[in-house]
């Protein structure tokens, strides 16, 4: 999986964070983070055959914040 940068994105996270992939995003002015990430064709088939598509979040002891998952372009505010 791979991210991908679109034009509307307007930070990139960890950055400056050698230990991490910098990670473009949106982040909205409500502190909605939006990123876009792109399936390889063999990824495109593991889903299309067996359905499946797993998130981990490091949270390194700490509460998990809510997150969510979608294949449409969420709707931005600012």
């Amino acid at each position: 999986m791979n991210i991908v940068k679109l034009n509307w994105f307007n930070c990139i996270f960890a950055e400056d964070q050698p230990e991490y992939l910098p990670l473009p995003a949106h982040k909205s002015k409500d502190g909605i983070v939006t990123s876009c990430w792109g399936l390889n064709l063999f990824e495109r088939f593991k889903v299309l055959f067996l359905g499946h598509i797993f998130l981990q979040v490091m949270t390194f002891n700490k509460s998990l914040q809510p997150v969510k998952l979608c294949v449409d372009r969420p709707d931005l505010e600012d």
